[in-house]
């Protein structure tokens, strides 16, 4: 009976390592039309501004005030929130780091009914000053 239990908690803890890993390795990816979609409010510092206002209200709880991913909610988040400041999300294009806001996917909400397109635009922006220095 030790063996049997002993067996099916190995395979628990096996199958959940597992799906964590892969949910690590597969990431979230945009579709490649998302990458055609030109940032209408690119270059604009009143787009930056009103982003980071937006960003404080939406997106500080779970990526942090800089963004690295460290929010107060960050902990209990499975996958744990992107780090807005590495090349994996910066190298994203506009478009796609907009359709992801956009979009959503478990645990991430989505903003589509939630902010204007505008909006989604602006945080695009101020996502973009994150970058690692």
């Amino acid at each position: 009976m030790k063996t049997i239990l002993l067996l099916s908690t190995a395979l628990l803890v096996g199958t959940a390592f597992s799906n964590i890993n892969q949910a690590k390795t597969s990431g979230w990816v945009a579709p490649s039309s998302a990458d055609t979609v030109k940032n209408p409010l690119k270059g604009k510092a009143d787009a930056v501004a009103a982003g980071k206002k937006l960003y404080t209200t939406y997106c500080v709880p779970c990526h942090g005030n800089t963004g690295k991913g460290d929010g107060i909610a960050a902990a209990s988040i499975n996958p744990r929130p992107a780090d807005h400041t590495s090349a994996k999300v910066q190298n994203q294009s506009d478009g796609a780091i907009y359709w992801k806001l956009t979009t959503g996917k478990v645990p991430m909400a989505s903003y589509a009914k939630i902010l204007t397109s505008t909006q989604r635009w602006q945080l695009v922006d101020y996502i973009r000053t994150l970058k690692k220095a």
